[in-house]
């Protein structure tokens, strides 16, 4: 018989979740994920995608990904150190070094694994982390999993990191400072140059996220490259089911930090290896990254067309610097109102409410992408216009 416990602690937390506008409800996709898909068997304008580039519905990667079942198989079959270890696994982690401009790359099934994997890797319970309180839920859990002492700065605040680093070397080991490079729920850029004269100054080891920095900024090798700073950040990671339009993830960083984590890192150690399908398709997008500029071109133009949209209808996109474009609503109600209609007028554009975002700053969360027509743009805008007078926002 069910735990009575269990019953009543899952019943009670749903319903107050739902009393709360805080439920989220997932809707299966009928079809591929492009700028346009099938649900309930209506067709909707996509603007929940982090298929940055299009490249998840490519021909191109479609075509490769066949080959490589036809030739490997379904699955790698085993974990990387034991006979799992294709010969595509290395030239994708090639490929991922040259990309971020880094000696060397280690590939793990999701972005959220190269959090857990590397962070509790490193450092340990001697040492200290300095956490942007933004920061991604992957960073937070793999930082609690390395039983390091977690010391949160506020957000992009210069001035507090330095004055929490400036205590935290006098009494760990080692310090690391952690940030994402792109903050996925506002979208704003961290502050990269002055946290790595922070950690310089310190002797700090520097850790970015890169996930949605990855083929959007810096010609699209990342919000590292963008700055300058490929030789002076210790650990690059990032995704390869964002921009790339795969699945999986990677730390980037020197040849001595790759070999450690192979022998360290616990979802390398203990989780079967990336398929070959996914390997081969995310090569072949980095190739067509690294050849073209096109994607990232047209991306960027459809960013700046939607948010200048947006702002001239009235909407607050807040302090955005990349496609990811938050409309700030407020009210967690509102909000799920506002998606559900967005939703029955023709628009996929989810809502982003607590605990995902702080209390009070609940959001419809739009991300444009290359893929996009200037007409889709045009149709979403003009379903943002009715809804906005609709319900007074």
């Amino acid at each position: 018989m069910p735990s009575t416990k269990l019953t009543s602690f899952l019943n009670s937390g749903l319903n107050e979740l739902k009393d709360k506008g805080l439920y989220n409800v997932i809707h299966p996709l009928e079809g591929a994920n492009g700028p346009k898909i099938q649900l309930e068997g209506k067709e909707l304008i996509n603007l929940s995608s982090n298929n940055y580039l299009g490249l998840a519905t490519d021909e191109r990667l479609k075509e490769v990904a066949k080959d490589a079942v036809t030739k490997y198989g379904v699955g790698s079959g085993a974990v990387r150190t034991i006979n799992g270890t294709l010969q595509l696994h290395v030239e994708l982690e090639e490929k991922l070094a040259k990309f971020k401009h880094t000696e060397a790359a280690i590939a793990y099934q999701s972005g959220f694994n190269c959090n857990m994997a590397a962070i509790s890797a490193v450092m340990n319970k001697n040492d200290a982390i300095l956490s942007d309180e933004l920061n991604h839920a992957s960073i937070i859990d793999g930082c609690r999993l390395s039983k390091a002492k977690i010391i949160r700065y506020n957000h992009s605040d210069m001035e507090d990191l330095r004055q929490k680093a400036s205590e935290a070397v006098k009494e760990y080991e080692k310090v690391m400072v952690i940030t994402d490079g792109v903050f996925s729920m506002d979208g704003d850029v961290a502050k990269l140059p002055e946290i790595v004269d922070i950690a310089e100054e310190f002797d700090l080891i520097t850790y970015v996220d890169d996930a949605h920095g990855s083929g959007v900024l810096g010609e699209g090798k990342g919000t590292v490259k963008h700055f300058g700073l490929s030789d002076r950040v210790d650990m690059q990671m990032g995704t390869l089911s964002k921009a790339i339009g795969v699945v999986g993830g990677y730390v980037a960083g020197s040849q001595e930090l790759i070999d450690w984590l192979k022998v360290q890192s616990r979802p390398f150690l203990f989780s079967t290896s990336l398929t070959p399908a996914d390997i081969r398709a995310s090569i072949e997008a980095i190739d067509i990254l690294s050849e073209s500029k096109e994607l990232q071109e047209r991306l960027w133009e459809n960013t700046k067309y939607l948010q200048e949209g947006l702002k001239k209808l009235g909407f607050s996109v807040g302090d955005t610097e990349t496609p990811i474009t938050p409309v700030i609503i407020g009210d967690e109600q509102k909000t799920q109102q506002f998606s559900k209609r967005l939703m029955e007028e023709g628009v996929y554009a989810k809502s982003i409410v607590f605990p995902t975002v702080p209390r009070g700053t609940g959001r419809v969360r739009n991300m444009p992408t290359a893929a996009h027509t200037k007409e889709m743009l045009d149709e979403a805008l003009s379903v943002y216009e009715k809804l906005g007078k609709e319900l007074n926002v």
